[in-house]
């Protein structure tokens, strides 16, 4: 072991989002001395292979649909090329660069130290960190957070599969592919099958039952799946794969082996794109060594204060896989903090897990809080649910032929003779724009008579929410 090189009031393991937000916040404003340890880029899953290319990635999709409707409003133009995917990542990865240099110096400006290398706890009180030149250094900490988030995995039972690649692989991409195969029922293959599509590339979707995004509310399920199909989506349902080889003809293609609702088949693909679940990122970190304990699945387990059952050893993020969303892990850091080094009025300080809004970036958009109608039901008893819903064109779609209209549907869930809204589920264009302030109303704990008595912005799809029967 090393000799102890330097000490501290707070060390953070993990660059992401949520352990930056926690040390920036312990340092900033409160005065603690504070080490982020990262080995990789700052900004975590989020800003590197996650929320922040996706979203850009997803707004080029967007364009390109956009280009197509403007024809039903009198425009015309040709297309004089094709869309420029490599010069689209280039400057892409150029802006992540620029945020991987604005969260150095948001470090440096709330004086974080910043060591780039991999960390290893050694007891719950020190840590050892290999730094990029192979040396090593120890640190000794009061407190320590875990926030090393996680990674996409890929599936070990399917020959071949590592011949795929995950979402952080989509990112690399220098070239659009021609045919993709997109595995998995979650946000994550459902946003990166709709992307691939609107942007031109053939997009199968193999799903494991009937439909996808399973924890949403059965409406958004119902009326996803059938939008994807009209736009042309090839969804396999009730599908597995039982291996996956190279092309003997076509270089750079694969063959993947599969079966599905259908039967048995071969698809031919220039990309395979495994989107099947996540892992946290913990396999060389030492847990085990300061008796950090985990569940099943490997995940640090922390209660509702971000404690783990080690004495100054916490843990936030997605490394705890409780909602594995990038603003709850700043939330959750940045409370932690308040309660850690805060006054003695934020002693109690902690993140409500309840009533989290989350969104979708599917084409279209999906937005989710609260309660979906069947867990409402198990939780206060059918008796005790009303729900209210409706479907409509929106506006936009008003000047294109029946068969290019997407679909706009919102569910309010209530509960209790007061009518309580427990559960809030939009899909429709602007829908995540359209949650956060809904929102804010459902976490104020919002009633359907508050939403009556709100009056409505007309001509918009969110007045149907302040006016629905």
């Amino acid at each position: 072991m090393a000799p102890i090189s330097k000490e501290c009031d707070y060390l953070v393991i993990g660059g992401g989002s949520g352990g930056l937000a926690s040390a920036r916040k312990a340092s900033g404003a409160y005065g603690a001395k504070a080490i982020a340890i990262e080995s990789n880029r700052l900004g975590g899953t989020c800003v590197n292979v996650g929320c922040v290319p996706k979203k850009i990635t997803w707004n080029a999709a967007s364009l390109r649909e956009t280009l197509h409707d403007a024809k039903a409003y009198g425009f015309s133009f040709d297309e004089t090329a094709p869309f420029d995917w490599t010069t689209f990542k280039h400057k892409r990865d150029a802006y992540v660069k620029r945020l991987n240099g604005i969260y150095e110096r948001n470090l440096e400006k709330d004086h974080v130290e910043y060591v780039h290398g991999r960390a290893h706890i050694l007891s719950k009180n020190e840590v050892e960190v290999v730094l990029d030149d192979g040396s090593k250094e120890t640190i000794r900490a009061k407190k320590i957070v875990i926030a090393t988030g996680g990674h996409p995995i890929v599936p070990t039972n399917v020959p071949g599969a590592e011949l795929g690649i995950t979402s952080d692989g989509f990112f690399e991409l220098e070239k659009q592919p021609k045919k993709v195969a997109v595995v998995g029922a979650g946000y994550i293959a459902v946003e990166m099958s709709g992307m691939f599509q609107a942007l031109g590339t053939e997009t199968h979707l193999f799903i494991r039952q009937d439909t996808f995004l399973r924890t949403f509310d059965p409406m958004i399920q119902e009326k996803i799946v059938q939008e994807y199909e009209r736009q042309g989506i090839t969804i396999h349902k009730r599908s597995s794969q039982t291996k996956v080889e190279k092309h003997p003809e076509r270089e750079g293609w694969l063959k993947v082996h599969y079966k599905d609702s259908t039967g048995e088949g071969v698809l031919d693909v220039d990309c395979l794109l495994w989107a099947v679940g996540r892992a946290p990122e913990v396999e060389d970190l030492g847990l085990e060594k300061a008796g950090v304990k985990q569940n099943e699945k490997g995940l640090v387990v922390a209660d509702d204060y971000q404690n783990t059952n080690v004495e100054n050893i916490y843990a936030l993020g997605d490394v705890t896989g409780r909602v594995e969303l990038t603003p709850v892990a700043i939330a959750a850091g940045r409370r932690l903090s308040d309660r850690l080094f805060g006054p003695p009025r934020l002693s109690a300080s902690r993140l409500s897990y309840d009533n989290i809004p989350s969104v979708v970036f599917a084409h279209p958009e999906v937005g989710s809080i609260g309660l979906s109608e069947p867990a409402a039901v198990e939780k206060f008893g059918k008796e005790n649910v009303k729900v209210y819903k409706t479907e409509f064109t929106a506006m936009y779609y008003a000047m294109m032929d029946a068969e290019a209209k997407g679909p706009t549907a919102y569910k309010i869930v209530c509960a209790g003779p007061e009518e309580r809204v427990v559960g809030l589920h939009i899909l429709g264009i602007g829908s995540a724009e359209m949650l956060q302030g809904f929102g804010v109303a459902v976490k104020m704990g919002a009633t359907k008579a508050d939403f009556d008595n709100c009056v409505a912005i007309h001509p918009t799809s969110a007045e149907e929410l302040v006016t629905m029967k």
